[in-house]
C-alpha cells in the first residue's frame, strides 16, 4: 500500500515562517514537520510514498531526496499552482496506482499508528475522525456503527483528522483542475461507502503559531 502526504499548502498563517520555506518544512524542536510523517509511514511498513508540493516545493524535493535515507521510496507530484485535496490528489493518481493508497495532510502532527490503515478498504473511503478541537467546533462528520455520513444539525459530529484510505475509485468522473476532496466524500456518505473510526490519541492541526508552539512542547514533554 501506498501513502501520499499532501505538502503544497502554502501556509499564510505561519508567516513570516513560510515565506522562504514551504510549510511542511517548518521545523518542530528542530525537525521539519513533514519529517515525523515520513519517518512514522516508514515504521508503519511503507516504503512507496507521494508528496505533492507547489510553494517552493523544491525545497521539500531537496530535503527529502528519493528518501532512501528514511528507508523509502519517495516520488513528487509537482503543482504549478495549489489544486487543493481533492485536485492534488487526482493529478498524483498515475503515481498512486489503482489500488487504496493512504492520505496523510502534512500539516498535522499526530502519534496515529498508521500502521493501522494498512487493512482492506470496502467502501470508496475509510476516515479518521477525531474530536472537535477548539478552532473547529461545529465538526464535520457523524459516525454511527463504523460508517461516516455528512454533520447533521442536532447529531455529535466529529472533525476530520487529515487521515485516510482513498480508493482511486473516488475520483472516477474527475477532470484535471482545481477541485476539494469534501465533495467528493460527502457524495460517497451519501451511497454508504465511506467508514471511519474515532482517534482519540495526540492530534494538531499545525496551521498558527500557536499551534505550532503546542506541538513544541508536547516534543519537550517526551524529551
Amino acid at each position: 500500500m501506498k501513502a501520499m502526504i499532501l505538502a503544497a499548502g502554502k501556509g499564510e498563517r505561519l508567516r513570516p515562517l513560510t515565506l522562504h520555506t514551504p510549510k511542511p518544512l517548518v521545523r518542530a524542536a528542530g525537525v521539519p514537520l513533514i519529517e515525523y510523517h515520513v519517518r512514522a509511514l516508514a515504521a508503519a511498513g511503507f516504503t512507496e510514498l507521494v508528496i505533492n508540493h507547489a510553494w517552493l516545493g523544491l525545497q521539500i524535493e531537496d530535503y527529502l531526496g528519493d528518501g532512501s535515507r528514511f528507508g523509502v521510496s519517495i516520488a513528487y507530484s509537482a503543482e504549478g499552482e495549489p489544486l487543493e485535496t481533492g485536485g492534488g490528489i487526482f493529478q498524483a493518481l498515475p503515481l498512486l496506482g489503482d489500488q487504496p493508497f493512504v492520505l496523510i495532510n502534512g500539516d498535522i502532527f499526530t502519534d496515529y499508528p498508521f500502521a493501522e490503515l494498512r487493512r482492506p478498504l470496502s467502501g470508496l473511503a475509510h476516515l479518521v475522525l477525531i474530536d472537535n478541537p477548539g478552532h473547529h467546533v461545529k465538526g464535520d462528520f457523524c459516525l454511527q456503527n463504523g460508517q461516516v455520513t455528512d454533520a447533521q444539525e442536532g447529531q455529535d459530529s466529529l472533525t476530520y483528522s487529515g487521515m485516510a484510505v482513498l480508493s482511486p475509485g473516488l475520483f472516477a468522473g474527475c477532470e484535471t483542475g482545481v477541485f476539494s476532496l469534501a465533495p467528493l466524500l460527502r457524495a460517497a456518505m451519501a451511497t454508504g461507502q465511506v467508514s471511519g473510526e474515532r482517534f482519540a490519541g495526540c492530534w494538531v492541526d499545525v496551521g498558527t503559531h500557536e499551534r505550532l508552539a503546542q506541538v513544541e512542547r508536547l516534543l519537550e514533554a517526551r524529551g
